[in-house]
């Protein structure tokens, strides 16, 4: 039985688009429930897509996504004798020069006037060569199966076998791009969406046959779960924060929100309450001096269910925590200030 085969082959023009980490991904789920291989391919051959740093973009995105490749990177600006030697053999089958110098086959040019390999040639080529079992790319490559088919007989191959996938849409129901936004894993990354829930997003795309449209409340739901799975540790690093207030940031919807409301926590705004507070922030104050040192989720959410019950103004009490209307869980706030601390902002939020 033939071992499964697969690559992965963009251009180097920067953060890989949705489209192509869902191909990325596609690829990788295919080799690892066959036992297969993932080569990496970077398809270079033309200098004008080819932008500074945009293999290394590549590369990070990869990681980033926890998409691992067993071969590679094979860089097709490094194999330029192969695909001479695949003109000289599309010669010998029928292949033409034109005026100019460029060849081709049929109506396909497979190699420049300067000498380079096209696309069409050079994907067919590193096909063959290495050994690849089945192509799995977005549907806007159809148009290129039967040409491809055709550079392969000429060469004495066959094409792999071919599996295209349903592109990913914007709202307006075109394919992604940049004026959609959310269109480049770079563009999720800055938005604060966990790599696990971008990952996470694509594997549940799988295999479509048809062109998806981007579900962002899905991919947000994931985010939302993907940060709640988080251990403490882990979580506080990636949100800079120190690993006490991990707890307050399980409700973030994403890793921006939760740096966000870890400097909400750490260094609040200056708040001054009115009068009608004292009630609130002083009964909270004899509260938290009778629970004395750290709390567990069981002492601070009885703080807080026993202001609940005296009708405390749990929004004073957040205010004067945190100098905001809204963030975490009060509990969550409650648990992860020290004791002082807590003290020293109720009473530097009383009036007078």
């Amino acid at each position: 039985m033939t071992s499964v085969r697969v690559r992965f082959a963009p251009s180097p023009t920067g953060s890989l688009h949705l489209g192509n980490a869902l191909a990325a991904v596609a690829n990788r789920n295919f080799a690892d429930r066959r036992g297969g291989t993932v080569v990496l391919r970077i398809d270079d051959t033309d200098p004008a897509r080819v932008v500074p740093g945009g293999e290394e973009a590549i590369l990070a995105d990869l990681e980033w996504l926890g998409v691992r490749w067993d071969e590679g990177p094979v860089r097709q600006s490094e194999r330029s004798g192969a695909y001479a030697t695949a003109v000289d053999r599309l010669r010998e089958a029928g292949a033409v020069e034109d005026e100019d110098g460029a060849v081709r086959l049929g109506r396909t040019t497979v190699a420049r006037a300067e000498g380079s390999a096209t696309y069409q040639l050079a994907s067919v080529v590193d096909d063959l060569e290495l050994a690849i079992t089945h192509v799995i790319r977005g549907s806007d490559h159809r148009p290129n199966l039967g040409v491809q088919q055709a550079i392969a007989r000429a060469l004495g191959g066959e094409l792999p076998e071919v599996i295209h996938l349903g592109l990913v849409l914007g709202a307006d129901g075109k394919k992604l791009s940049k004026r959609h936004g959310h269109a480049s894993v770079a563009d999720l990354r800055d938005e604060g969406i966990p790599p696990e829930a971008v990952r996470a997003y694509l594997d549940e795309l799988d295999l479509p046959s048809h062109d998806v449209q981007l579900d962002l409340r899905r991919l947000r739901r994931l985010s939302v779960d993907a940060i709640a799975a988080l251990p403490d540790e882990e979580l506080a690093a990636r949100a800079n924060a120190p690993v006490e207030l991990a707890r307050s940031l399980r409700g973030a919807r994403t890793l921006v929100e939760a740096r966000e409301l870890a400097r909400q926590i750490a260094e609040p705004g200056r708040i001054e309450l009115g009068e009608e507070a004292r009630p609130t922030i002083e009964r909270f104050a004899e509260l938290r001096v009778g629970a004395d040192g750290e709390l567990d989720e069981a002492a601070a959410r009885a703080i807080v269910r026993e202001l609940k019950a005296v009708g405390g103004d749990l929004r004073a009490l957040r205010l004067a925590l945190t100098g905001a209307e809204r963030g975490p869980e009060l509990w969550t706030v409650v648990a992860a200030l020290p004791r002082d601390e807590a003290l020293a902002r109720a009473a530097a939020a009383l009036p007078g």
